[in-house]
């Protein structure tokens, strides 16, 4: 899906009224621009790739996969068709290059069925994709906000959003899954929206 105005403003209404804390936020952020990408299976690839290493690095990675590729794109045939030594030629560690082929062979198998995703819950969307080896709960929560766009999503483990918490809310120190979860209820069913602009909150601090 994709974040319609109508959406978005009433996700704002919503955290504005129930969080004075998010309401600043907000204002100091400004509007509202997460565009979910498209390609199912080229985001879990990316995800994959970005897991434990700079962006600009994973960047590289997906450029070179796509090189190797070329002149066809990433999908789940064409990268089927690479081996082990393939992968690991172009620079990704083993244990990546082990991540790509289970989910490729999940994927051609219909063992992880990502076009009928849309029709399930966030977590029947997760307990799908954490088959695959090197996903996990963490990595199938970035896919719902940055690929499906789904409304209300909110990672309690993600360090970014726990540090824009600690700061914004003047805790002592990095809060734990549940006190993260009990200030995320303020913005139920609107956390992606809240989530976005934690993140951007960083990028704030950091200027």
């Amino acid at each position: 899906m994709r974040f319609s105005p109508e959406n978005v403003a009433r996700a704002l209404r919503h955290l504005r009224k129930s969080d004075p804390v998010m309401a600043e936020v907000i204002r100091k952020v400004g509007p509202f621009r997460l565009l979910p990408r498209r390609g199912r299976f080229q985001s879990l690839v990316r995800s994959i790739l970005a897991q434990q290493i700079s962006t600009a690095v994973a960047r590289s990675m997906l450029r070179k996969l796509e090189a190797r590729l070329a002149p066809s794109r990433l999908s789940p045939e064409t990268l089927g068709q690479l081996s082990f030594e393939d992968l690991r030629g172009i620079g990704l560690s083993r244990q990546k290059a082990s991540y790509l082929q289970d989910l490729t062979e999940k994927v051609v198998n219909n063992t992880v069925r990502l076009h009928r995703l849309h029709r399930l819950t966030d977590e029947e969307i997760i307990e799908e994709l954490i088959q695959v080896r090197g996903i996990g709960r963490w990595t199938v929560q970035m896919f719902l906000i940055f690929c499906l766009g789904r409304p209300d999503v909110f990672a309690p483990d993600d360090f970014g959003l726990r540090s824009a918490i600690r700061r914004l809310y003047r805790l002592p120190e990095l809060p734990k899954r549940a006190e993260a979860e009990e200030i995320a209820a303020l913005w139920r069913p609107h956390a992606t929206v809240a989530s976005w602009y934690l993140w951007r909150s960083l990028e704030l601090e950091e200027a």
